[in-house]
Formats: C-alpha cells, structure tokens, sequence
C-alpha cells in the first residue's frame, strides 16, 4: 500500500509531475484513517465522500494546470471550535444548540481559496476550557502513542490525529497552551503565532490559531495560506512578505534564555526537564550562548486569571436553562460556578494580572533573543482525566509554561525533544513578538539535529 507519510512539498511535487493524484492520496489516506479511528476518535463531522468529491476536483485542476493555491489537494482537518459554513459549531459541550454556521472562519476561508481539502472537524473538550480530550459532546479523544493515556487539550483532536498521520495539516487553537500543550503530549509539531498572525473569529485576549503537524516544514508552509489578514479580526496583523520557507539560521552569539521553573503549577517531572537540558546543549553547541531564565509567572498572575476567565464564562452560560447548565462537563461547570461570586472588581483585577504577564515576558527579552522551556511539566496523565491535576480547584497548574506567551502576544512553538516510558515530551521555544519566522528556524534548526520523531505510532490494528 502505499505510504500516507508525505510532507506538503512531497504531495506537491507528485501532484505536479502526475505520479501521485490527490484522489488517489485520499483514498489511500482514507484507509488509514478507517484503521485509526476507532481507537483514537480524533475527529468530528468526518465526511470521506465530500472528500472523494474535493480531491476529485483538486485532481482535475491539476491535470489541467489550472490549481487554486499553494494547499490545493492537501487534506487538512480543522479544530470544531473554527466556524465551517453550514456545519454546526457545537464548542465540544452538549449544551450549545446545535445551528449551522452562517460563513467559514478565517481559517476555513483561506484553506478554501487555496484547495486544501477539509475532510473534517477534530474534537475538543467543553468550550474548550481543558487541556484533555474529554468532552460532554465528543467520543473520548485519546494518545496515539498509548490509548490509556491523554493527548491534551484543548487542540486533543488535532493532536491526536496528526501523530495518528490523518494527513499533514491540522489547525487548533490555543489561549493559554491549546496547540502547544497537546503538541507536546503526543510529539508533534505546534506553532502558535504572534496574536493576530493568523486572524481567528471570534477573536479574544490572547486567542490564536496555529497549525498542528509532523514537521517544522509543514507548518511554515502553512503559514503563507492562514496568515492572509481578515477583517472579522480587529487583532488582525498587516499582510506580511514573509519567505515562509526561508527557514536556515545562524545561531552564533545568540542569546537563548533556559527557563526550568515555571514559577508556580506543576513541579516538572525530571525526565522533562532532563531532556529540555539535553535540547539546550545542542543550541549551545550549534553557537547559542544558554543564559539561565527566571520564571515570568507569579501564583498571583495565574489566580487573576482563573478569576478572570471563571467570571467570563460564567457570565457566558448564566443566561442557558438549567437543564443546559447541567449538561455541561461536570469538573467544567464546577470550575464555571466559581466565576458566580466574583465582583466586576475583582474580574477586571484578575485580568489586570494579564498587563503583569505581558511586563514580565517584556523585560525577559531584554536580556535574550528566545527562551528553551518544556512546554509541559509532566510526560502524561490518563485519558479520562479532565486535566493533569483531575481537580477543578486547581484547573491551569499545568498551562505555566505556556500561557504567559498568549498575553504578551509572542510566538512559541512545541517540539519533540525526547521521550520517557514511551511517551513525548515537549520542547516550548519562544521568540520576540512578531518575529514569527526566529521560532520557526529555531525549531526547525533542532528537528535537523535530532531527525525528528524517526518511528510515528502504529494503528493498533496494525
């Protein structure tokens, strides 16, 4: 059978000299699909026969010469919290009432005008609130790597199904970690952006979307489709002239910051932080200069925000009828009904601490050009568990790493920098704002130096 492990260069260049048909990839990839699934549960609204009907169409096209983008023929799936015209956005809960949406977000728009073949939705946890795959709505999404075990959240389908191999592109979303953090669990590539870079519907404090794949590569050759600005987006950055795939880089006298203490969560397990040491020595080889980092997060900075956020949300679902309320995740509403007794006051202190966040990693790079941190503290957690700490009072222990880039705006990335008992573990690198392009030479300069993940998991049927 033939191999559905092709990076979008390679489909591009079969495409083009007609040794490979998009349909022809499709029905191979659909088989693989149809041995994963099952296991992993990774999507949501999957639809192989419009998929037969849009590679048809891509073939054709590229029969005639006639292709609608860089993406044309690619299959790609998008997170259900990004808006696809007709379809229902149910936001991972049973409590939304299911309606088609009335026009495709930013995201599903410009993969469209490109050709790529959005041939699903992946699945994430109620109103994206959790970094796991359990969801009211959704089938339990679980680790390809070990289906006992959890891929994260709240991108969970999408990380799920890029490790499985359903193709080279993924797009999630993420306000505090949500494409980073499931990046890191199940060892696959994740980029979030600086804020705006690509323009996400409904738009929000710290709320991006990045994509989620196999290699650096693929998602730098993304970036060119989803990075085209968008109106509906007030956050929405200037079209940029980057050279997306201009990815070499010369680390000598770079200064990169290694940060092991997040300053509050979690404590990081030692084959984390092992390996996250293991990955600066080889920036320090190639001419880096390692500069220990302190943490940019206070106990008090991650409170306001769970005050902040908790108060938001439950302003969102006061209005619903009980029986809606109910039927959200249970640690979800427990963790909502917190926000029911927090003061307009105290809501605008905790998202004050936002402002503080954005201070810290500010005067940090001052003194570096990028910082090294795991992108999560622990290797794993089990797949029913609504986080890593199962605890509603303690909800965002483990998103310390990561959530401080959302509010100061900067691009950060997971990569794969080794793994315990069978498990990844996730390299967090972080650039300047704006300088999308240092994260994605940075990560791509560490993939070269390692080879990648070399042996991707097997279908259980396999």
């Amino acid at each position: 059978m033939l191999d559905t492990d092709f990076t979008i260069r390679e489909l591009r260049r079969r495409f083009a000299d007609k040794s490979l048909s998009p349909l022809e990839y499709w029905l191979v990839l659909e088989k693989h699909i149809e041995a994963w699934e099952p296991s992993i549960a990774a999507l949501y609204l999957y639809d192989p026969q419009a998929a037969r009907r849009q590679a048809k169409a891509s073939t054709e096209r590229w029969m005639k010469g006639e292709t609608l983008g860089p993406l044309d023929g690619i299959p790609v799936t998008l997170k259900e919290l990004i808006a696809t015209k007709g379809q229902p956005v149910p936001l991972g809960t049973k409590a939304v009432e299911l309606k088609p949406a009335e026009a495709d977000a930013p995201a599903a728009a410009r993969l469209r005008e490109d050709g790529a073949i959005i041939f699903a939705k992946t699945t994430c946890p109620d109103y994206g609130m959790l970094s796991s795959g359990l969801s009211s709505f959704h089938h339990l999404s679980r680790n390809p790597w070990d289906i006992t075990q959890n891929p994260g959240g709240s991108s969970a389908g999408a990380s799920a199904a890029a490790a499985a191999g359903y193709g080279p592109l993924h797009v999630g979303t993420d306000i505090g970690g949500s494409v980073r953090l499931p990046a890191g669990w199940t060892g696959v590539f994740g980029f979030k952006p600086s804020h705006g870079r690509i323009p996400v519907d409904p738009y929000y404090v710290g709320r991006c979307a990045g994509p989620m794949t196999r290699t650096v590569e693929d998602a730098a050759y993304s970036m060119a489709t989803l990075s085209r600005p968008d109106w509906r987006d007030g956050t929405s950055l200037p079209p940029n002239d980057f050279d997306w795939m201009d990815l070499d880089i010369d680390l000598s006298g770079m200064r990169i910051g290694l940060m092991l203490d997040a300053g509050c969560g979690l404590a990081v397990d030692a084959d984390v932080k092992v390996a996250v040491e293991d990955a600066a020595k080889l920036f320090e080889k190639a001419g880096a200069k390692i500069i220990p980092a302190g943490p940019v997060l206070t106990r008090a900075m991650l409170d306001g925000l769970d005050a902040f956020w908790r108060a938001r949300f439950w302003g969102d679902i006061a209005g619903l009828s009980d029986e809606r309320r109910d039927s959200i995740l249970p640690y979800i509403y427990e963790w909502a009904k917190g926000g029911a007794d927090i003061s307009g006051v105290d809501a605008v202190k905790g998202f004050n601490q936002t402002i503080e966040m954005r201070k810290t990693c500010g005067r940090l790079f001052t003194e570096v050009d990028a910082v090294l941190s795991p992108t999560n503290p622990i290797v794993s957690y089990p797949a029913e568990w609504a986080s890593p700490t199962n605890d509603p009072t303690l909800p965002f222990e483990h998103i310390a790493f990561t959530v401080p880039w959302n509010m100061s705006e900067q691009p950060a990335s997971s990569i794969n920098c080794g793994f315990s008992k069978g498990m990844p573990i996730g390299l967090q690198i972080v650039g300047p704002r704006f300088d999308d392009m240092r994260v994605l030479r940075l990560s791509k300069a560490f993939e070269d130096w390692t080879g990648g993940v070399k042996d991707w998991p097997k279908p259980p049927s396999a």
